[in-house]
């Protein structure tokens, strides 16, 4: 499995999202220049946020984004699943000859059906409020800061 660019600056965005917006809307705009992201590339995945329900837009002069549920609600999972589809590790190509589909079989159920049920776990129980706190705390204690 390999965490898209997209999903870490979503994830980055969502971040941001849920610190800065608890009722007003957030434009796209302003979270792509507080995270270095480029704006036309945040506006395609935010388009598959909001297909996925992880947010809300509104247009005009007093539009922008906000979370369509609350952040303790948001998994991992489900902004992943929103944006790429499945996470998961492709099941293994089964072989025609009896040999060939008993490797294949055992390749599933001993590495790939084992890695996809301990990514499940991880990314149904992290939160987006649980990477939120993460971040104030790192924010609080100054963990973002360099002295020479």
């Amino acid at each position: 499995m390999r965490l898209s660019k997209k999903c870490r600056y979503a994830l980055r965005a969502l971040i941001d999202l849920s610190v800065c917006s608890t009722e007003e809307h957030v434009v796209l705009s302003t979270i792509a220049e507080r995270n270095g992201i480029s704006p036309q590339y945040l506006e395609q995945a935010f388009a598959g946020l909001r297909r996925g329900g992880i947010v809300k837009g509104i247009k005009g002069s007093q539009g922008g984004y906000k979370l369509n549920r609350n952040p303790e609600q948001i998994t991992v999972a489900d902004i992943l699943e929103s944006l790429d589809g499945t996470y998961q590790i492709e099941r293994e190509d089964m072989q025609d000859d009896s040999r060939g589909r008993n490797i294949s079989i055992s390749i599933q159920e001993i590495v790939i059906d084992r890695v996809n049920r301990q990514l499940d776990e991880v990314l149904q129980a992290t939160t987006l409020e649980e990477l939120k706190n993460r971040f104030l705390d790192l924010q609080e204690t100054g963990q973002d800061m360099y002295y020479i």
